[in-house]
């Protein structure tokens, strides 16, 4: 098992693998969750999909991915979009509640965004753990690479039970919120002390 960042710069290097991530996507999020999400060739996608994003993803030798996850600049901006938690706050996503922080989505060279975060079904049990850990392990180094000092993500609301596991340092950043039957809630990641 091993973890890699794509981005559109590099995923020449990395054959299938990008298209693989969002084949994954598609899994959780519409096949899974049954999720109104677009679609094509097998691979969900959404206007956040640009060259500003980069993708953690965490598969095996074959390519197959078991988790992935987006990061975004929060001074991101395509058309009239910027990154998901402020756009959904600014009331241009119908699927996310507006009131989802508790204070204004950042606009920050320093703060990164992580959405579309997964983990497969079909990983087993028995090392769920260890993927959950190379993901946020990888979350953590990339974000740290981007000389983010924090992170805003939307994660289920269970956060609190393997945050400490990953030696995480996170801290609520809005309401729970229930999205497509699952509860959600923004955090934010401190990365401050990780950034040497």
């Amino acid at each position: 098992m091993q973890s890699t960042v794509l981005s559109f710069a590099n995923m020449h290097h990395h054959g299938e693998l990008f298209a693989n991530v969002l084949r994954a996507r598609r899994d959780s999020f519409i096949l899974k969750r049954s999720w109104d999400l677009p679609e094509t060739m097998g691979m969900e996608y959404d206007q956040y999909d640009t060259p500003a994003s980069r993708y953690v993803a965490v598969h095996d030798d074959t390519g197959r991915v078991l988790a992935g996850a987006r990061l975004t600049p929060t001074t991101a901006r395509c058309g009239i979009y910027s990154y998901m938690v402020r756009d959904a706050q600014n009331g241009l996503l119908d699927s996310i509640p507006q009131d989802l922080l508790y204070d204004d989505a950042p606009v920050d060279e320093s703060v990164w965004e992580v959405t579309r975060g997964f983990i497969g079904d079909d990983v087993p049990t028995n090392v769920r753990l260890r993927v959950r850990l190379l993901l946020t392990g990888q979350i953590v180094k990339a974000g740290r690479e981007l000389c983010a000092s924090r992170m805003v993500a939307l994660l289920p609301s269970n956060w609190t039970r393997w945050s400490k596991r990953a030696a995480l340092d996170l801290s609520p950043a809005g309401r729970v919120m229930n999205m497509g039957g699952i509860e959600y809630q923004a955090v934010w990641f401190n990365l401050a002390d990780k950034l040497h």
